[in-house]
């Protein structure tokens, strides 16, 4: 599974002086319960988020640290800064509810989705490819036809997180698809990027949390909490993961 060219390395993008400027707003949200109102436009916008899952598949945690990577990425990118190409997108998208949309590919789909405009994040044997936002009921053809159902991976056991790095705990409890967590962790890395205004991609650990360690986790006041809407899997209001 070795990268494409285009693709950016776990080691992060490059900072540019408008990265993270896009993001500027979503440090309000953080741990906020409010229902956030609907776009303005009328428009539903969501951000594509691609997993490959060849045959066999990768392990669950280096998936979900590609896909909180990708995500990031994309917002801290140059060209979604103020005067970008990919400016008016993304701050558009940054602006209403931040809906990221699973899906799974392989061998030739993963392959034609490189050519869309986006960022591939690859951590080990794992890679994520965060597509540009846009309506969701106008997403090319390439990636319409990708499956949204079945992006579900066995849970795996990758050890303890490595120290310094910002590691994005999951509530396992929960029990979300892989498809599901992917959208969450991706929540995380942004809110936490725009807490702690970030011109770069930090190498993400991500981890289960179980019960005992997930109470301790939610007492900590200076965790970055993702609150979902509830559009699928779990209720509105579910703090699905926390950022330390």
């Amino acid at each position: 599974m070795s990268p494409p060219a285009s693709a950016q390395q776990c080691s992060g993008t490059a900072s540019h002086p408008r990265s993270g400027a896009v993001l500027a707003s979503l440090a309000d949200r953080v741990g906020a319960a409010r229902t956030l109102p609907p776009e303005p436009d009328g428009v539903v916008r969501a951000m594509p988020v691609v997993l490959r899952l060849e045959r066999p598949p990768p392990a669950r945690t280096p998936l979900l640290e590609a896909a909180a990577a990708a995500a990031l990425a994309v917002c801290l990118d140059a060209r979604s800064g103020p005067g970008g190409e990919w400016h008016h997108a993304v701050s558009t998208w940054v602006g209403g509810r931040i809906r990221k949309i699973a899906r799974r590919a392989r061998g030739a789909h993963w392959d034609a989705v490189q050519a869309l405009p986006g960022v591939t994040w690859t951590v080990g044997d794992a890679q994520v490819r965060a597509l540009l936002p846009g309506p969701v009921d106008d997403v090319p053809r390439v990636v319409s036809r990708l499956q949204i159902a079945g992006t579900d991976l066995e849970p795996d056991d990758p050890g303890p997180p490595p120290p310094g790095d910002p590691v994005i705990w999951v509530d396992a409890a929960l029990e979300m698809t892989v498809g599901k967590a992917a959208a969450q962790v991706g929540h995380a890395a942004m809110l936490y990027a725009a807490v702690h205004r970030l011109g770069r991609v930090p190498a993400f650990a991500v981890r289960s949390a179980d019960p005992r360690l997930w109470a301790e986790l939610c007492a900590d006041p200076a965790a970055v909490t993702v609150r979902d809407a509830g559009f699928t899997e779990v209720a509105p209001g579910t703090v699905t993961c926390l950022v330390r």
